[in-house]
């Protein structure tokens, strides 16, 4: 096969492409806001360890097998457990319009309840590779080691789409989002660099719900 100097092509697709970059990632979103309306820890849940398929998911009350599985997901869990909850941060590569469509309905407003469970295995693995302690102990929800999945209510959503160029720039010039959906084009996703590019950090900092407020007590 001859060498086009695109070492992406090699990957079995884009959305796989996409998921080993978010992997790369730090377990708080870059450019994420640190303010009162959050005062929680931030974990990366999606994309995890490829030799494992134990990651959080998202579902809906009374749904066991219809998943909702982002290309990433990044968790933010509340701090008291007398308010039990968290915020998700959605990232989805989109290699179509059609995607677009299908990944924008399934975090399309509506009066049900969204649900993230976060399996055992997960829990009890560490937080970061080399590190001994588990990621339930860095939860100030949880008090003892779960012997059953976290499941929490989702109080907030953000979601972060990633489209080809040519659909970005028409999708930008042509359509209004919803207040919970951000938009980049893919390279931003793609690049080995992502999570420092300073218009990404920009752009997921606008997605906080403290950004909103014109000021917070």
């Amino acid at each position: 096969m001859r060498d086009s100097g695109q070492p992406e092509l090699t990957y079995r697709s884009l959305d796989d492409l996409v998921r080993r970059r978010l992997r790369t990632w730090p377990q708080r979103p870059p450019g994420a806001l640190d303010s009162p309306k959050q005062r929680g820890i931030w974990m990366r849940a999606r994309p995890g360890e490829a030799d494992t398929s134990t990651h959080p998911f998202l579902r809906l009350p009374g749904s066991n097998r219809l998943r909702t599985l982002p290309d990433g997901l990044w968790l933010h869990f509340s701090p008291d457990p007398a308010d039990a909850y968290c915020d998700i941060l959605c990232i989805e590569a989109c290699s179509t319009l059609q995607n677009l469509l299908d990944k924008r309905s399934r975090f399309a407003p509506s009066t049900t309840s969204l649900l993230t469970v976060c399996p055992v295995p997960w829990l009890t693995a560490p937080l970061d590779p080399g590190s001994d302690k588990p990621r339930w102990q860095h939860i100030k929800l949880l008090r003892q080691q779960p012997v059953e999945p976290l499941v929490l209510p989702v109080r907030d959503v953000r979601v972060l789409y990633g489209l080809k160029t040519r659909q970005y720039d028409g999708f930008a010039r042509t359509q209004m989002p919803q207040a919970h959906e951000y938009f980049c084009p893919m390279d931003a996703l793609t690049d080995e660099q992502g999570a420092s590019n300073p218009a990404m950090q920009a752009l997921i900092a606008r997605a906080s719900g403290a950004a909103n407020f014109m000021r917070l007590p």
